[in-house]
């Protein structure tokens, strides 16, 4: 089948093993001082190991391919004694101290209560809808010099004054790439191309699969042959700025 799928550049390689660290799936090693994608029914093609490369060794490429083998990476994991109940590292639960697998996007308990005043209201500063990536207009007319807020869903319920820090005064777009289906890069591309986009601000937690986002976006910004200021900002998955 033809699909979308990591490929990695030797010469680019300067072998520091990251990639194969952000892989959850076991599908990159290192093999003579270089990664290599050892399954190709290992990828998922999701591209968690990308922004873990310091090089930009690590690329998308749409090929023929295995299709994504989830029960085998399971299978994997589970005779390497982990503890991963799905192919998807983040749904392990977990306190908030990690033991292993995802770092982020396992369930959590925090212990921070803010009382909150009585009889104040929060005040909502999105300023239009859709909000998905994948359901927006690309030529819809907020766009038209706009600052542009690109944030993986999560960081809106891990930062507690995330309506007022970076919804208000932009147009906003959420999506998680570890569960929407396809690539955002395409669709971002041609919201960049078709409109005068001043700035973007993408937000997203610590986790590697939240890699795929500010990818997406990096790409996007590269491939609408436009110079848009890019500022992104990480978020621990107990709401504190990193």
């Amino acid at each position: 089948m033809k699909r979308k799928i990591i490929r990695i550049d030797e010469a680019k390689c300067n072998g520091c093993g990251a990639c194969a660290a952000a892989c959850h799936e076991g599908a990159i090693g290192m093999v003579d001082g270089k990664a290599k994608l050892l399954r190709e029914d290992y990828c998922d093609g999701l591209g968690d190991c990308l922004p873990a490369c310091p090089t930009g060794a690590i690329t998308f490429e749409e090929r023929e391919a295995p299709a994504y083998d989830e029960a085998a990476v399971l299978a994997a994991k589970i005779a390497k004694h982990t503890t991963l109940p799905s192919g998807c590292p983040g749904s392990q639960s977990r306190t908030l101290r990690p033991s292993g697998g995802c770092p982020g996007s396992q369930a959590k308990t925090f212990s921070k209560e803010a009382p909150v005043p009585s009889g104040t209201r929060s005040v909502s500063w999105l300023r239009q809808w859709p909000v998905q990536i994948k359901l927006v207009p690309v030529n819809a007319p907020y766009f038209r010099g706009a600052d542009l807020l690109i944030a993986a869903d999560c960081t809106a319920y891990a930062y507690g004054n995330f309506h007022e820090e970076f919804i208000r005064g932009r147009v906003t777009l959420i999506g998680c790439p570890k569960l929407d289906e396809g690539d955002y890069a395409e669709k971002l591309t041609r919201i960049f191309a078709a409109n005068d986009i001043r700035t973007v601000t993408v937000t997203r937690m610590e986790v590697p699969c939240c890699g795929g986002i500010e990818n997406a976006v990096r790409r996007a910004i590269a491939m609408c042959g436009k110079d848009i200021p890019l500022n992104v900002v990480t978020i621990s998955a107990d709401g504190r700025i990193l």
